[in-house]
């Protein structure tokens, strides 16, 4: 089969404020990431994420798992706005959801997540904290692909972050590091697809 369009198209998976979403559609913008952003799914309707894109011009949709008796339900609902927006590839940005088998399945090797530490340290909830509370002095951040489980899917990139005095601190200079590496990592694993 032809691609008629050589960007790949890609959602966001958001359950909070966005900010590496929007790290991520600028460098779209910016043509540093060689992507199309067409829609953001979050499964908060109040996450910060819509303000934060309202004047993107692409769709803003909030699925809630409430509104749904079982996950496989929910997942089939946000399937079907998937097919919709005809997306290729899912990226998870602070989605605070694991991924279950309907999406897994319809996006095997499709699904990227990125977390605040060095994966296999300190996965899931909370990752600063639990690195403040094992007292490391270096954490960082992970792109990986998403698996069935939390956090362990196979690794893309890592970059080290030295622990900073204050968790605040340190927090800050996680996401300096998550808005680069995340746009690079996706911008080289599509360029080889492609």
């Amino acid at each position: 089969m032809a691609v008629s369009n050589p960007l790949v198209r890609f959602v966001v998976f958001a359950s909070g404020s966005g900010s590496n979403a929007e790290a991520l559609y600028q460098a779209v913008q910016q043509g540093e990431l060689r992507g199309q952003l067409v829609g953001i799914v979050s499964d908060k309707p109040d996450a910060y994420i819509f303000t934060r894109a309202k004047d993107w011009g692409i769709p803003l949709i909030a699925v809630s798992p409430k509104q749904y008796e079982t996950k496989d339900a929910y997942e089939t609902a946000v399937l079907s706005i998937l097919e919709e927006l005809q997306a290729e590839w899912l990226v998870l940005a602070g989605y605070m959801r694991l991924i279950g088998p309907t999406l897994l399945a319809e996006f095997d090797g499709r699904i990227v997540n990125i977390h605040p530490s060095l994966l296999p340290a300190f996965p899931g909830k909370d990752a600063v904290g639990q690195a403040f509370a094992h007292g490391v002095h270096v954490t960082g951040v992970t792109v990986h692909y998403v698996d069935a489980g939390m956090d362990t899917g196979p690794i893309i990139a890592q970059q080290a972050v030295n622990v900073q005095a204050t968790r605040e601190d340190t927090e800050a200079c996680i996401h300096t590091v998550e808005h680069e590496l995340y746009k690079t990592a996706l911008d080289q694993l599509w360029n080889e697809e492609r």
